[in-house]
């Protein structure tokens, strides 16, 4: 597929790990946002585009052979806004004729129970976020199986990595600093974290092949991790010696009523409060691509930290 347009929706940290997968592969590559204006490696074209309009998705994804959904509203808009986001990129990437592989989370499964999640776990939403996620990748698939468009769902568990100000803010800037950082829940059950380029790799990987598409696939990822393992490997990395705590259920609703994202992170608490786990070796076995091991993902992602200090606003 060298030559052909690569078409990446958000200028995100997925959506920039899914640019460095193609890149690597020598694939040209667009990537489109709101402004037309990206840091984005030389070379890559930045286009301005209303992903919310069937006409304007069509328009920059018209010469498209692959189209990477990367983009998603505000954290807490995700019920009033995604759907009718992933409607016209639906329906604008069918008009042009690419094909379409969707970036994705874990929502869709609801509560594990402590069970493994896999990609034949049955779809069981708790949250309003859930059903959300749940929806889209029903409609997504059922495109796909009408014959619309060629589909596949790329699901990863919490990411970290460059680029990334959540996990940037929450962990990795505090322990850079040597100052407390503040897990989630209980940090010493285990849970699957998601390096972002694995996750980018997955989404361009999945992508190239055509007999991955119409199915759902699970991002490689390291072995399970205690968030207090996690932060250890990073401190490590930078050399501090941070103390570790965490955030219970009463202190994030409290959080909530000053912070939108804290306010919707509440119902995920599930997450966080009993061992988490997502089996990815569907895709290993199919693609032979293992995860980054975790002492290079945190090497490569204190080093970005650090040469991107945090902005106070």
């Amino acid at each position: 597929m060298a030559g052909q347009m690569h078409v990446i929706l958000g200028t995100g940290p997925l959506g920039k790990s899914v640019m460095r997968a193609l890149l690597a592969r020598g694939e040209q590559v667009r990537m489109v946002n709101r402004s037309g204006k990206g840091d984005v490696a030389a070379g890559v074209e930045v286009r301005a585009g209303d992903l919310y309009s069937l006409d304007s998705v069509r328009t920059v994804t018209a010469d498209a052979a692959v189209v990477y959904q990367c983009a998603q509203p505000e954290y807490h808009e995700w019920p009033e806004k995604f759907p009718p986001l992933q409607a016209a990129i639906l329906e604008g990437t069918a008009a042009s004729g690419a094909k379409l592989v969707l970036g994705d989370n874990l929502y869709v499964y609801g509560d594990p129970k402590g069970q493994p999640l896999t990609e034949q776990t049955p779809a069981a939403p708790i949250t309003r976020k859930g059903a959300v996620r749940a929806a889209m990748s029903r409609a997504a698939l059922d495109a796909h199986k009408a014959g619309k468009l060629q589909v596949a769902i790329v699901r990863a568990s919490d990411f970290f990595g460059p680029h990334d100000m959540v996990s940037g803010g929450q962990y990795f800037y505090p322990i850079i600093a040597g100052k407390k950082v503040s897990g989630v829940g209980n940090i010493d059950h285990p849970h699957t974290f998601s390096y972002i380029s694995d996750f980018g790799t997955a989404l361009a990987t999945v992508g190239a092949h055509d007999d991955a598409y119409g199915q759902v696939w699970h991002a490689p990822s390291v072995a399970p991790l205690t968030q207090r393992d996690l932060f250890t490997f990073i401190a490590a990395e930078a050399q501090t010696k941070p103390s570790f705590g965490s955030i219970n259920k009463m202190m994030m609703r409290m959080a909530g009523l000053f912070i939108p994202g804290a306010r919707e992170m509440v119902e995920m608490m599930y997450e966080f409060t009993q061992p988490f786990v997502m089996d990815s070796s569907k895709f290993t076995k199919r693609f032979n691509i293992r995860a980054t091991p975790i002492q290079d993902a945190a090497r490569e992602s204190v080093a970005w930290f650090k040469a991107n200090p945090e902005q106070k606003h």
